[in-house]
């Protein structure tokens, strides 16, 4: 009964939050098509699947430009078998707002699409936030970045894509397969957002200090130098995973090849967690986003 309560209430905080995009585009704020994207898993290569997606549509009938969401990751099994599509009602909204069309895979290891965990990075803590394990963050990140890449492929034979005008972006596991994805310059990607991105943290057993982010650090530094596609990061000063100085440090890492990229530190999110930046802190985003997408000529 707890639990359930503190879902409404979470869901119920969530929407208030972006109640300020609600005007004129109510209509929009319909549940997801499901479809099925193809797939190959890589530890069972043999055994083609499929990725189940749901597409938000904007009114109208296209082509629109796309925005493929990337969702996050819970350390716990249980959870990530709950993982299911994001409320129309929350940013999917700002989204098609602006007329972009959004496609949310739910990638392998979750969710109704199930299947092995392909993202595990090995890191575990122990009840005294003691960090075991040697991390893989670019395993993990590479594996979920496949799965964005299967999307790709998908949306670019859609009669209601454009092709050309592709934006990545995801929260906290998604963010950083966002980083990992354009790294590889896809096809149509245009730019790419990174709210909260990164992996093996814990707010709970190890608030502000995470896992392996020396690591994290050094891949960052990676996949700065082969990425030319503009990107916009942002985390809050509140996130409980990551803190305030280690994104900014990995994002240091990242420009220093010069690509372009900007960051932005948010104000704390009131009363939650920052690293929910993208669902409880729309207010903090949406001026930074508005300004990077005009950049862009969306």
């Amino acid at each position: 009964m707890v639990a359930a309560f503190v879902r409404l209430a979470f869901f119920v905080a969530s929407s208030l939050a972006l109640g300020a995009f609600a005007s004129g585009v109510r209509a929009a704020d319909l549940p997801p098509t499901v479809a099925r994207i193809p797939f190959v898993v890589a530890s069972e290569p043999d055994a083609p699947a499929s990725m189940v997606a749901g597409v938000f549509l904007p009114p109208g009938d296209g082509p629109f430009p796309v925005l493929i969401y990337s969702h996050g990751r819970s350390s716990m099994e249980a959870d990530r078998a709950r993982t299911s599509f994001p409320d129309p009602r929350g940013h999917i909204r700002y989204w098609r707002s602006k007329g972009f069309a959004v496609v949310a895979p739910i990638r392998p290891g979750y969710g109704p699409t199930g299947g092995p965990d392909e993202e595990d990075s090995g890191v575990r803590y122990d009840i005294f936030g003691n960090c075991w394990g040697e991390p893989e963050f670019a395993r993990s990140a590479a594996a979920a970045a496949a799965a964005i890449d299967a999307a790709l492929r998908w949306v670019r034979a859609q009669s209601w894509a454009d092709a050309t005008r592709i934006v990545l972006a995801g929260a906290s596991m998604g963010g950083l397969a966002s980083v990992a994805s354009a790294a590889s310059n896809p096809q149509g990607v245009v730019a790419y957002i990174n709210f909260s991105g990164g992996t093996g943290g814990s707010g709970e057993r190890r608030p502000e200090h995470s896992c392996g982010s020396e690591t994290m650090e050094g891949l960052m530094s990676a996949y700065g130098r082969s990425t030319h596609v503009p990107n916009l990061w942002l985390y809050a000063q509140n996130d409980s995973y990551w803190g305030a100085s280690w994104p900014r440090a990995w994002h240091h890492a990242y420009e220093r090849t010069g690509n372009p990229t900007e960051f932005v530190m948010t104000a704390p999110v009131a009363g939650a967690d920052g690293h929910l930046l993208l669902v409880r802190g729309s207010r903090l985003w949406a001026e930074h986003v508005d300004r990077f997408l005009g950049e862009l000529r969306f």
